[in-house]
């Protein structure tokens, strides 16, 4: 890794940090997005550096506030999820040691795809959903997390449609996600799948996104959250599209 990668993967981590730090969510989809697109790194470390800066995060998020947590969803999330990490950390391990340029394609369609689910407008549901349907996103919300460490998008969804207060609904993502990546590091340090440049590069970005994280926080910029969200997605479109275009050329060669 030369420096000018290891300055411009930094510029990643500080770019996703702020945007997580605004909206919520996004820190795993912009890094791996932008560092894929230019190349900076293997995806596979990039996906566990982003995993232990989402837990980080989670664990700033959750000090200081009431806790709200749906134990009940929490519970029904994580048991599906399990599932889901495991199938997608072998999917990444076999993808990225056989076919990368389907993984980057992947990526691209993932990232595509996230955005246009935050940015869909879903009216509350009547009534609770199913303990089905909440294993069913944690599934997928694992899928996902153990892919590319972007578990976020499908609970997103899920969760706001849900009869519940703003705190609960908050509280509880967040201490699903944070399950998510402690479980996701369970599977890959064993494993192996977690290498020394992952170390080094989490212990570089760690203060990075950190110290942004708190400053959003203590100075939130005076932004409207739909513009935000709007920007965002529209920077995870043009990231997915760059790693789709490539991707496809090369898929027909």
């Amino acid at each position: 890794m030369t420096a000018w990668q290891f300055a411009a993967f930094l510029a990643c981590v500080a770019l996703a940090a702020c945007a997580q730090g605004i909206t919520g969510f996004a820190l795993a989809l912009i890094l791996l997005g932008l560092a894929s697109l230019f190349e900076l790194a293997p995806l596979p470390d990039v996906a566990n550096v982003a995993t232990v800066l989402s837990l980080a995060s989670a664990v700033i998020a959750l000090r200081g506030t009431q806790r709200a947590l749906d134990r009940a969803i929490w519970k029904l999330t994580v048991s599906g999820s399990v599932f889901g990490y495991g199938a997608g950390v072998a999917l990444m391990a076999w993808l990225n040691a056989n076919v990368v340029v389907v993984l980057r394609l992947l990526l691209g369609v993932v990232v595509i795809a996230c955005a246009a689910v935050v940015l869909l407008r879903t009216e509350p549901l009547a009534r609770r959903s199913s303990p089905a349907s909440f294993r069913g996103f944690g599934f997928l919300s694992g899928v996902l997390g153990g892919l590319f460490s972007a578990s976020g998008p499908p609970l997103v969804y899920q969760y706001y449609r849900q009869p519940l207060s703003l705190d609960a609904v908050r509280d509880t993502l967040v201490a699903a996600l944070a399950t998510g990546a402690l479980i996701r590091l369970a599977i890959v340090v064993p494993a192996g799948q977690f290498s020394l440049r992952s170390l080094m590069l989490c212990a570089a970005s760690i203060p990075v996104a950190m110290g942004l994280t708190w400053w959003m926080r203590t100075h939130p910029p005076a932004w409207r959250r739909e513009t935000v969200l709007k920007v965002v997605c529209g920077l995870l479109v043009i990231t997915g599209a760059g790693l789709i275009a490539p991707a496809v050329a090369a898929l027909m060669h």
